[in-house]
């Protein structure tokens, strides 16, 4: 009778059995990579954001980079050449050559600030996924949470963190070094939830402005390369 169950011989080694395990997540974070960016065809070609004004967006200032970039720079101490606007960051890797219309050309050499607010309404520990070619950080109530920094390809760095109810401030800080290749995608999973594409329209703040209250970050948890 034919056998239908585990080899016992990949039980008997532990070794065998990791690296089964270690493939099967594999297999299956490439597979949602896959059923995203399957989703991710039917939005615009470059979604950075648009020069539409939308009160809750996120912000996000466009500034140039000398050539030779190697990390972000401090944002602060420089001009910004334009604004965006946008509700979420969705930039599946792409090669992206037509600038910003309405603000420049410019397709290599160039950072993006970006800034706004969103409101947790149930507390708890929520993972954060940031996807980006060149480096990005995600920072939320001016803590670091992700640092997916320098020159590299397209690369997802997740990490979690607790927020309490309330109102928390944001900041995606993007560079793009070297034409052509782009990417910027953040995610995020709400406690025991599945993973979606952070969208602040889904993040507002209660209609009656008397029950906003200011949120807290705590026990940042390490961060990992890949979704987990």
């Amino acid at each position: 009778m034919p056998h239908c169950g585990t080899d016992s011989r990949i039980l008997a080694d532990p070794l065998r059995v990791y690296r089964v395990m270690r493939l099967a997540k594999l297999v299956l974070a490439l597979g949602l990579a896959l059923a995203s960016l399957a989703l991710a065809q039917d939005q615009p070609a470059y979604t950075f954001g648009t020069t539409v004004v939308e009160l809750s967006a996120l912000e996000g200032r466009v500034y140039f980079l000398k050539p030779g970039t190697q990390k972000l720079p401090n944002f602060s101490h420089m001009r910004p050449a334009g604004t965006v606007y946008t509700t979420m960051l969705n930039v599946w890797p792409q090669e992206f050559s037509e600038g910003f219309p309405n603000i420049s050309d410019r397709f290599e050499w160039f950072g993006i600030a970006y800034s706004g607010r969103f409101w947790i309404e149930d507390g708890g520990e929520y993972r954060f996924s940031l996807l980006s070619d060149d480096g990005a950080k995600l920072k939320i109530d001016d803590r670091l949470v992700i640092d997916n920094d320098g020159l590299h390809g397209a690369i997802a760095t997740s990490a979690a963190a607790n927020l309490s109810r309330g109102m928390h401030r944001i900041n995606v800080d993007y560079f793009q070094g070297p034409r052509f290749t782009v990417a910027l995608v953040l995610a995020v999973a709400h406690p025991g939830g599945p993973w979606r594409l952070f969208n602040t329209s889904e993040f507002k703040p209660p209609s009656d402005p008397t029950q906003w209250e200011e949120g807290k970050i705590s026990a940042i948890k390490p961060q990992t390369i890949g979704i987990k």
